[in-house]
């Protein structure tokens, strides 16, 4: 299918924003990603396609633990393993950087979404109550140990 990933850049940005506003209904700033390429604890990824970001994915690495911020795919490219293949390629790199456990947090409401990552092996572990401002929504938090 010709899909590559690598690692995020500022070049980046005008694309990652456009799937970022689709996906999310509080979206992230373009300042929020340009701080994350900065940030040393920060991993961020793109997958493009013929020079078109079709998805991206972004991580905190603390010690050995990563934490999953965003991951995203554009509509287009939806439903194609993407973001399964996407947060594969995260967990390998994040495991490069000694990460040995990732979390993540997830609406309830987000079925695709929970699909994913139980079919990645993501188990809950706990609740945040009304973590999400835009709709006081629980989110889920789910932990899986890599290897």
């Amino acid at each position: 299918m010709g899909k590559n990933f690598r690692p995020m850049q500022m070049t980046d940005l005008e694309q990652v924003m456009a799937i970022e506003k689709v996906s999310f209904p509080t979206p992230w700033s373009r300042e929020a990603y340009e701080a994350e390429l900065f940030n040393q604890l920060a991993c961020y990824i793109v997958s493009e396609h013929d020079g078109v970001v079709t998805g991206y994915a972004g991580a905190w690495c603390i010690l050995d633990e990563a934490h999953i911020t965003n991951v995203a795919v554009h509509p287009e490219w939806r439903g194609q393993v993407l973001g399964e293949e996407l947060l594969r390629t995260l967990e390998q790199m994040v495991f490069l950087r000694g990460a040995r456990r990732i979390t993540l947090e997830v609406r309830p409401s987000n079925t695709p979404a929970l699909r994913l990552y139980r079919r990645l092996g993501f188990l809950p572990v706990g609740l945040r109550k009304q973590y999400y401002a835009d709709s006081n929504e629980d989110a889920i938090v789910m932990a899986k140990p890599i290897f």
